[in-house]
């Protein structure tokens, strides 16, 4: 099987190296570095890669927003955004040019290849001529190394693959056609206030990084777990919304390690 190809545009040359070598030791093949909006499209062009990695703050006349819409209009090539802000303003330009994910930085490499396999998904979802039925790609989703729920636009689950199994408590014949809130149910960690429904958020934002802050995944056998969700929309070939995907993070980890830098300043 043949290479996903990535190209890496970022202006900042030590980090795009990084990325770079982050990639090829996940097995991707790169096809080029680009530090402008204007190299990235004559890349994306003559490199043909099966994803771009887009920083939106580049230097010069283009910033990697305007790069991105040239690229989706002319090549239909997918572009995760890779940012160090997530301010609503810059997220909303983003939007417009139908991105596929958002990294923000720091990201680690659980965090790349998630978000390189979904986008790949949901790519071939949207270019797909079948019957909606034929969509579901699960080979796709049980592959990816996260947990994962798709269901359609009324929040009934479609798939759920093992690694969402084993998060939520849920096997995949009892979590099939039952509402999301009742197989991903989901709290704050510090607050008694309701969690967003996070189809309802996929459905008006087209994709988002995080539900909330503090957002813990309570499983069916009553088990706490810190996550941080992104989700997104499954598009026909007509654009319309046919499903949403949510990729779901256990930072259990991450989270010992903010608390253990806690601890030690304390001391």
């Amino acid at each position: 099987m043949d290479k996903v190809k990535v190209l890496v545009v970022e202006d900042e040359i030590i980090v795009a190296h990084d990325i770079k070598a982050r990639l090829e030791d996940l097995g991707y093949g790169v096809t080029g570095v680009a530090i402008t909006g204007e190299e990235a499209i004559e890349k994306a062009e003559y490199t043909s890669p099966d994803v771009i990695l887009m920083d939106i703050a580049l230097k010069g006349n283009m910033d990697g927003i305007q790069a991105a819409e040239v690229i989706h209009e002319k090549y239909d090539i997918p572009v995760i955004y890779l940012t160090a802000y997530s301010d609503d303003k810059t997220l909303e330009r983003a939007r417009v040019t139908q991105p596929f994910g958002y990294l923000l930085k720091p990201f680690d490499e659980k965090e790349l290849r998630s978000n390189i396999e979904m986008t790949l998904y949901r790519h071939n979802q949207e270019k797909a001529k079948h019957q909606e039925s034929e969509k579901w790609l699960t080979t796709t989703l049980d592959s990816v190394g996260d947990a994962v729920i798709a269901t359609d636009t009324e929040g009934y689950v479609k798939h759920i693959n093992p690694f969402a199994e084993a998060l939520t408590g849920w096997r995949k014949e009892n979590a099939i056609s039952k509402k999301i809130g009742e197989v991903l149910s989901l709290k704050s960690e510090v607050s008694e206030d309701v969690l967003e429904d996070p189809v309802q958020k996929a459905i008006r934002e087209d994709i988002f990084y995080g539900l909330a802050e503090n957002t813990l995944l309570v499983s069916a056998d009553g088990n706490s777990t810190p996550v941080d969700i992104v989700g997104s929309t499954i598009k026909n070939e007509n654009k319309e919304i046919i499903g949403i995907v949510l990729n779901i993070y256990d930072i259990s980890d991450r989270k010992q390690v903010e608390q253990n830098i806690k601890d030690k300043a304390k001391k």
